[in-house]
């Protein structure tokens, strides 16, 4: 019996002292209410992980924010741990509530010191959201609108130029989605019977984008689809098709004399103009 019962005891003292070993600060301070002590340790742990870029840090350190954020508003801590809180989100590239709690940030302290890096930190996070170029562009559109904002509101700012290089990437990532519509237009001109929407879409991204890198590829386009279209057309339409194919080559040829797709435009003109000598008159003895 004394046996059984001492069994029971040492049972009873491994469970305890495995209990308490679990019990780390952190499990303690998450748990309790003390919010000046969960600040303290939120921010020690995202100091931690600053230094160290390790995610575990940031993640616990968030889960002390998320406790409090709510309790220091209005409060001077308030800035500091807005800050930090967008911060780890961001570091956790979780970039759809970082880029909104940095436009919280900086509406709510336009004053900060901090308040640049946020905003820009914010347009950078709509950045990285930005899907590839076949995927809708929603949150391309926004990324860029931010970021030139940012150019525009702090134009000597250290990170004006990496600003810019993202709004070139997202501007040619759009360049690339309509460019590529107007090549899938062309693509399925012969099924739907009609090459005049890819006409159209090379003609609006040639008025759209002027100095992008697609605007010969959009140029050449324009020929060729016109050309298409010109000898797929009923013979009563077809010279005055073929002669419009034959001002889009003029106006490639006006810019691109030395283009790389000047090969295949001369293709293109000796096919129209062979195409033009059927309307010729024939010559009187």
């Amino acid at each position: 019996m004394f046996f059984k019962t001492m069994k029971y005891f040492i049972f009873f003292l491994i469970s305890c002292a495995v209990l308490c070993s679990s019990c780390t600060p952190y499990q303690v301070v998450l748990k309790e209410s003390d919010s000046v002590a969960k600040y303290k340790m939120a921010d020690s742990l995202y100091q931690v992980a600053m230094a160290t870029g390790k995610k575990a840090k940031f993640r616990s350190s968030l889960k002390l924010m998320e406790q409090i954020v709510p309790l220091y508003r209005g409060k001077p801590q308030a800035e500091k741990l807005s800050y930090i809180y967008a911060n780890t989100f961001y570091n956790l590239e979780d970039y759809f509530v970082a880029g909104y709690q940095f436009e919280r940030f900086e509406s709510t302290y336009p004053k900060s010191d901090s308040v640049e890096v946020a905003a820009y930190k914010s347009a950078k996070s709509y950045y990285e959201l930005s899907p590839r170029s076949s995927l809708d562009q929603k949150d391309t559109e926004k990324g860029l609108e931010k970021l030139q904002a940012f150019v525009n509101k702090y134009p000597n700012s250290s990170y004006r130029i990496e600003a810019n290089n993202l709004v070139s990437e997202l501007r040619e990532k759009l360049e690339k989605k309509d460019i590529d519509t107007a090549h899938q237009y062309f693509s399925i001109g012969e099924q739907i019977g009609s090459f005049k929407p890819a006409i159209d879409a090379y003609e609006n991204f040639i008025s759209d984008h002027p100095g992008s890198v697609f605007r010969e590829v959009a140029f050449y386009g324009r020929v060729e689809a016109s050309y298409n279209r010109a000898i797929s057309s009923v013979p009563a339409v077809q010279k005055e098709r073929l002669l419009v194919s034959k001002d889009f080559y003029a106006k490639y040829l006006k810019y691109y004399k030395a283009g790389d797709k000047k090969e295949d435009a001369d293709a293109l003109i000796a096919a129209i103009d062979k195409e033009l000598e059927k309307y010729q008159q024939p010559t009187e003895n």
